[in-house]
């Protein structure tokens, strides 16, 4: 997968992963993006080291393991700050 396409990808995982726990965050869009994008690497790993799969490309399976990874992060992040 080319960078473009994780970039891409953390990009809607960013967004799902805010559209589904939204709230007040302190960094706003450039923040979840980049959250979104370590969490599509975070959901790859996390799938891979479980059998659920890897993120083999653009399709609805590597979106809601990345998605389900920046969600991971974003709630970690809230917790932190």
């Amino acid at each position: 997968m080319g960078i473009l396409s994780w970039i891409i990808l953390g990009l809607v995982a960013g967004v799902l992963a805010k559209w589904i726990m939204p709230g007040k965050d302190g960094g706003g869009f450039i923040i979840t993006t980049l959250l979104g994008i370590a969490g599509a690497f975070v959901g790859g790993y996390l799938g891979n080291l479980i059998g659920f799969g890897t993120l083999n490309g653009l399709s609805l399976g590597s979106i809601a393991t990345a998605t389900v990874g920046a969600f991971i992060l974003l709630f970690a992040y809230n917790q932190l700050k």
